[in-house]
Formats: structure tokens, sequence, C-alpha cells
């Protein structure tokens, strides 16, 4: 399958790795990576502007955290951004939901 090069809803899946724990860049494009069993490869330079937007919005705040002898930038999901991944989240499932449906992936 060829591997689709944007990524459409990248601050739904972003927000959705923070919601576990707190991350670093490298972490999340590398947990993306594995949790979508290689199908998202995102690039530092798609990641930053994204971790920027949502910060800009309120949905994540950073902070600096020493980490194996060098100093990283943690990245953690805020209440407001909690609401913004439930929204995003059931905008994505309905769409989702419409694309099976065409696809006939969805019965009844």
């Amino acid at each position: 399958m060829e591997q689709k090069k944007s990524l459409a809803h990248t601050s739904l899946l972003v927000l959705s790795l923070l919601s576990g724990q707190d991350l670093y860049g490298y972490q999340m494009i590398t947990e993306l990576e594995r949790r979508s069993d290689h199908t998202f490869q995102m690039k530092e330079g798609t990641l930053y502007p994204v971790l920027k937007k949502l910060e800009n919005s309120g949905y994540v705040t950073a902070y600096e955290a020493e980490a194996n002898g060098r100093t990283r930038k943690y990245y953690h999901i805020t209440q407001k951004g909690l609401k913004q991944l439930a929204r995003e989240s059931a905008e994505w499932s309905a769409y989702a939901h419409g694309v099976n449906s065409v696809l006939g992936f969805v019965t009844g």
C-alpha cells in the first residue's frame, strides 16, 4: 500500500499520543510510527509546527527536563487539549464510519 505523504489529522494524532503521557519530539515520532504499525512516519518538520500550533491554542504546554544527561523539551496535554481531543476523535469516528459505509465495511 502506498503511504500517504501528508498527515491531514496530525493534531488528533499528537493529542492522542500526549493523552497517555508527556513526551518529547523524537518520542512522539517513534511512538506514532510504532502504534501505527509504520503507517505514519512523521518528520520533525511536520511535528514541530503542529506542536507550536497546539501550544498557541492552549492544548499543550511545554517544559524542559533532564533525561539521561540531556535537557529535553517535553509536551503535556492540557484540560483544554483533552476536550479538543474528544471533539476531534468524535469527528474522526463519524468520518471513518461514513467512509467505511461507502466501502461496504459497515453492515446494517
